[in-house]
C-alpha cells in the first residue's frame, strides 16, 4: 500500500534523509505542516524537540521515545507531542506514516 497519487504529487520536504530511505510529500497552511512519509529502509531519527506535533501510524512499525518512554506504535497507533517535549524514533521500512507540526515552516518544500 502507498499513499494516493494526489498525496504523492504533493511537493516533497527538505528532510535530513536520502530519498532512497524516505519520501515526503507535504501540505501545508498558515498554521500547520501535514507530511505523509513513505519509509523505505530503517531510519534512527536521533532525540530531537521543537513545535507540538501529531502523528499516526498508517502501515509498519516504529518505535517512539517520548521524554525518556520508548513504546512500540502498530497502524492506527497515534501521538501527541507537546511543543518542546524531547522524543525519538526508529522508523521501520515499509512503513507509512502521517505527521502534523504546528510550526507550518518546520521543513523547507522542494519546489
Amino acid at each position: 500500500m502507498f499513499f494516493p497519487s494526489f498525496i504523492q504529487d504533493q511537493p516533497s520536504l527538505d528532510i535530513p534523509f536520502p530519498e532512497d530511505a524516505v519520501t515526503t510529500s507535504a501540505m501545508r497552511s498558515d498554521g500547520a505542516l501535514v507530511v505523509f512519509l513513505q519509509v523505505h529502509k530503517d531510519v534512527e531519527i536521533p532525540a530531537h524537540q521543537h513545535g507540538a506535533q501529531w502523528g499516526t501510524l498508517v502501515q509498519g512499525g516504529l518505535e517512539l521515545t517520548l521524554d525518556g518512554r520508548t513504546r512500540h506504535c502498530a497502524p492506527g497507533d497515534s501521538w501527541d507531542i507537546p511543543a518542546g517535549t524531547p522524543h525519538a524514533a526508529k522508523l521501520k521500512a515499509g512503513s507509512l506514516v502521517i505527521d502534523v507540526f504546528e510550526e507550518p515552516d518546520r521543513y523547507p518544500l522542494k519546489l
